[in-house]
């Protein structure tokens, strides 16, 4: 199972950590993306970060204001959200695949129960 933490209320133009930890096996040997799901709206695909090289990945609507890292020692993943804005407002998940990163949720096999972002003043 995957843990995702650190979500709560921000306003805009501050910023927040998320982190990802894993229990039962650890994340360095996976893949590890994050995703966000606003009521009403399709789970989409935010960042992903890779097991082999650390290489990082963000889509469009993520490029310039988040950062995906990983701390291979404490087996973490971290996402850094700079400036929220209110469209960022959504459930945040993170998700294990074996495989390289992709933003294709049914190709993760691991998820968790994700952390609640809130963007407002």
């Amino acid at each position: 199972q995957l843990q995702a933490s650190g979500g709560g209320l921000v306003q805009p133009g501050g910023s927040l950590r998320l982190s990802c930890a894993a229990s039962g096996f650890t994340l360095d040997d996976y893949a590890i993306g994050w995703f966000r799901q606003a009521p009403g709206k399709e789970r989409e695909g935010v960042s992903c970060i890779s097991s082999s090289d650390g290489s990082t990945y963000y889509t469009d609507s993520a490029k310039g204001r988040f950062t995906i890292s990983r701390d291979k020692a404490k087996s973490m993943v971290y996402l850094r959200i700079e400036s929220p804005k209110p469209d960022d407002t959504a459930r945040y998940f993170c998700a294990a695949r074996t495989t390289g990163c992709g933003f294709n949720s049914r190709r993760y096999d691991h998820w968790g129960q994700g952390t609640q972002v809130t963007v407002s003043s």
